[in-house]
């Protein structure tokens, strides 16, 4: 039950924070987010280990699990939050986070072949509505742009003004490159599933606590592989730009999704990756919602999207949810319950 109330923690903290740097993202670049947003993750994590005395035991971290933790923070805060934010940048939160929730599945069979968790041919129909899910969000069509608004002059009708002199002219919808962005959308997936693994090899059968430090050396090495980026001097003088309201929008993104990973780390730590994972899904909710209230221009909405987040967050509770009670709870025939009950 904890790790379940860890995961839907988690899954609200990233819905917001994806509304957050995908505000700043509508003038800002992927690597002004992660410059600021992945060096945030060591602050935030360095000052909970000491509130919490954790880092004194830093030097007892077993050096196997210490290195599964790298290992995570180059592929998941590095490669795959790279391309999750671009993707992002190039077609939206709403279109491309469908997408992106395709790592249950890449975790789903890892966690079959390598960790050996039992998965029923209930979970794999699951596993398969969040793919329809994901499908179904890239067939909403995009919303015409806005033309700027024409005013009449008060004392000739017939001779028009451009609004560009009374008001600033109305902004022009948000028009996603869809390709580009699914495709880099899918390496997120691969590369959020693939790390989920390798932080359930890390810190099963510890606690809550030792997440915290997992999560500190995750970033620390992140940041150290990311900062290699400060030698290219394109690189240097894109961050050097930065916005300040941009500024102000990385940082809050890197406290959140610290807090999201602090979340996931102590729900992986106690929970098996087939209930923590699904659970996370339900981020696509959260995320449709804080896009709604932070976002509205900059995203696409309509039924499709709906529709597929719907489908996706069905497709994750099958997964999650124990087989038996789900079969209990419709009342299925024996025969069909039995086949649905089956494991690999």
């Amino acid at each position: 039950m904890l790790g379940a109330l860890f995961a839907v923690f988690s899954a609200a903290t990233f819905g917001l924070n994806n509304a957050v740097v995908r505000r700043g993202m509508v003038t800002g670049t992927v690597g002004q987010s992660m410059a600021i947003s992945v060096p945030m993750g060591v602050v935030c994590f360095l000052l909970l280990a000491l509130a919490t005395g954790e880092l004194d035991r830093l030097m007892h971290f077993p050096p196997m699990a210490a290195a599964w933790m790298a290992g995570f923070g180059v592929l998941h805060f590095v490669i795959g939050r790279y391309c999750n934010v671009r993707a992002n940048q190039l077609a939206g939160v709403n279109l491309t986070a469908p997408v992106v929730q395709l790592q249950v599945i890449v975790t789903l069979v890892l966690a079959v072949t390598l960790l050996h968790e039992p998965c029923s041919v209930l979970q794999m129909i699951g596993g398969v509505l969040i793919l329809v899910g994901s499908l179904i969000t890239q067939w909403q069509p995009p919303r015409p742009p806005v033309a700027p608004s024409v005013f009449k002059s008060s004392e000739d009708p017939d001779v028009p003004l451009q609004s560009a002199l009374i008001k600033p002219p109305a902004p022009t919808l948000f028009a996603p490159r869809y390709l580009a962005g699914y495709l880099i959308a899918l390496v997120a997936a691969v590369a959020y599933g693939a790390s989920t693994v390798m932080a359930r090899f890390a810190l099963e059968h510890t606690g809550p606590a030792t997440g915290i430090l997992g999560g500190f050396i995750a970033y620390t090495v992140a940041t150290a592989v990311a900062a290699l980026g400060l030698l290219l001097p394109p690189i240097r003088r894109d961050i050097g730009a930065i916005r300040r309201e941009n500024a102000r929008l990385f940082v809050l993104s890197g406290i959140l999704i610290a807090a999201a990973q602090g979340f996931f780390f102590a729900a992986i730590s106690i929970a098996p990756v087939l209930l923590v994972m699904p659970l996370l899904q339900t981020a696509l909710a959260f995320r449709l919602l804080f896009s709604t209230w932070l976002n509205r221009t900059h995203e696409v909405f309509g039924a499709f999207v709906l529709a597929g987040v719907v489908i996706s967050i069905s497709g994750a509770l099958m997964v999650c949810i124990d087989t038996d009670v789900i079969l209990n709870a419709l009342a299925i025939p024996e025969p069909v319950a039995s086949l649905l009950r089956w494991r690999i």
